[in-house]
């Protein structure tokens, strides 16, 4: 889903990461209407859409909107930030307006044990030093939590170049969207 832009928000993440948990809430409620099966639900994201995939995967459905602790069954999450702390110490600070709550809230990494879903983490290797950290640390933390994540390496790709390899069942992240909605090649 679309989200609003931080700068038209007061420079908070809070109404975006609000904007697409209610989306996937809204996906959720309303599937059967429009041909979906809402207990398929798979969240992915690149870059800022990475981090909100993290924060809507380790959202607490039940407290927060009286749905299935499980609504999400799976995510792909590919170069994103999963600890706004690096984040908040970069020039990114000068427009958003980071505080300890947002930190705290929005990085996905500290709330592990509300993720109820395998994922799938990954980053090229021309990406910055930054990206693959996060990626690895986020996979690694994830791992230490006990539950399901694969790790994909995008070798010679950039920030821009990974993402592209979800678009075709053979390229890196296609299949690994595939094996995570348990779908094979050709199949809906």
């Amino acid at each position: 889903p679309d989200f609003a832009a931080v700068q038209d928000v007061g420079g908070s993440l809070m109404p975006m990461a609000d904007q697409v948990r209610r989306a996937v809430a809204w996906v959720y409620r309303n599937a059967r209407s429009f041909g979906g099966d809402p207990d398929r639900l798979y969240v992915s994201g690149h870059s800022s859409g990475a981090h909100l995939a993290g924060v809507v995967l380790t959202t607490d459905w039940a407290r927060d909107f009286n749905l299935p602790v499980d609504l999400v069954k799976g995510g792909l999450c590919s170069s994103g930030m999963y600890d706004l702390k690096a984040v908040r110490l970069s020039a990114r600070s000068n427009y958003v307006k980071f505080t300890d709550e947002m930190e705290q809230a929005l990085s996905s990494q500290r709330h592990l044990d509300r993720l109820s879903a395998p994922i799938v983490v990954s980053y090229g290797t021309l990406e910055s030093p930054e990206f693959q950290r996060q990626a690895r640390d986020f996979a690694v933390a994830v791992t230490a939590a006990g539950k399901p994540v694969k790790l994909v390496v995008g070798e010679d790709y950039n920030h821009f170049e990974i993402i592209e390899t979800l678009g075709t069942p053979y390229g890196h992240l296609g299949r690994a969207a595939l094996e995570l909605m348990k779908l094979s090649q050709g199949e809906e």
